[in-house]
């Protein structure tokens, strides 16, 4: 039974390390390298090389494995990195969902790595009146090469909630008043998304986006007759559409209701002008920070109603 490559890396992306895995495994595979040269010498293989290059292709291997399953902070501590201790624990709480998906597009590799919802867990903006939904997303280079704040252009690209059934200019990071901020470390680029609870459309599919663009609009998604949402089939640009496995039971069709009320925005497939360039600048409030460490933060803020960044 052959191991399909993609399975085989997901499962190890799945396993939780202590600190000191990657030394161990590290020590244990030229431990186990020697043994069987040693082996090798003894059994006398008609080609002796075949040996080294298998046991050095399983060791590299497994190394690359080992490194993409410990490359990425969790969401708790994305967090923590944003100063955020309330929020942090609500990360490691029994109402985290934990996703670890990843696509790869352009030269990215784009993984949603969890969302938790809950009030009042802000210490830097608290918000005691709404529920808030707070996404993690991490972005790295496919050829390895590291993303920093100041190579990385943050504001051309979006991260924003979606809802099946719902117009995408009518449930977005603007109509649910969202905070970007974005921080670069160890070469991957993590953003924190804290919007408005999602949680009142969880009776229905949910999406999180992440795309090369600003407000969604029909040059960039496609609506299908049930109400599904995907990418427009002739958008080039960077995308990952992910699916949220939110709880139904948590839904709020009412709150729902009145959200769209608010926000009675329509939506039609049909491009009537051409798609035009956009400028960042003017949809986004910017802000740029510095952590203790001498990482930026660079935190952006939707207009609308539900609140800022």
């Amino acid at each position: 039974m052959s191991l399909n490559r993609d399975e085989y890396r997901s499962a190890f992306d799945e396993l939780s390390f202590s600190a000191d895995f990657q030394e161990r495994t590290a020590e244990l595979l030229r431990t186990r390298a020697r043994e069987l040269e040693k082996e090798r010498t003894e059994m006398m293989f008609a080609k002796p090389k075949k040996m080294a290059v298998l046991i050095a292709a399983c060791i590299a291997l497994l190394a690359v494995s080992v490194s993409a399953a410990v490359l990425l902070m969790t969401p708790a501590q994305v967090a923590e990195e944003h100063n955020q201790p309330l929020l942090a624990e609500a990360f490691q709480g029994p109402d985290a969902i934990l996703i670890d998906e990843t696509v790869e597009s352009g030269d990215f590799s784009i993984t949603l790595l969890g969302l938790v919802s809950g009030r009042n867990l802000d210490v830097l903006n608290p918000d005691l009146e709404k529920d808030h939904t707070y996404s993690v997303l991490a972005l790295r280079r496919l050829d390895g090469t590291a993303l920093t704040n100041q190579d990385f252009d943050f504001i051309s690209y979006t991260m924003t909630p979606l809802a099946a059934g719902c117009s995408p200019t009518a449930v977005n990071n603007w109509t649910l008043g969202a905070g970007a901020s974005g921080l670069a470390k160890d070469g991957v680029y993590y953003y924190l998304l804290d919007t408005q609870s999602i949680e009142m459309f969880a009776d229905r599919t949910v999406y999180m986006a992440f795309y090369e663009g600003s407000a969604p609009n029909n040059s960039i998604f496609y609506v299908n007759d049930d109400g599904t949402i995907r990418f427009c089939d002739d958008f080039t640009g960077v995308q990952a559409l992910f699916t949220l496995p939110l709880d139904p039971a948590k839904a709020d069709p009412a709150a729902a209701e009145a959200f769209l009320a608010e926000n009675p925005m329509g939506w039609t497939n049909e491009r009537s002008t051409p798609e035009e360039g956009w400028d960042p600048e003017e949809d986004w409030d910017i802000e740029r920070h510095e952590t203790e460490d001498g990482e930026e933060i660079i935190i952006r803020a939707a207009g609308g109603d539900g609140g800022d960044a």
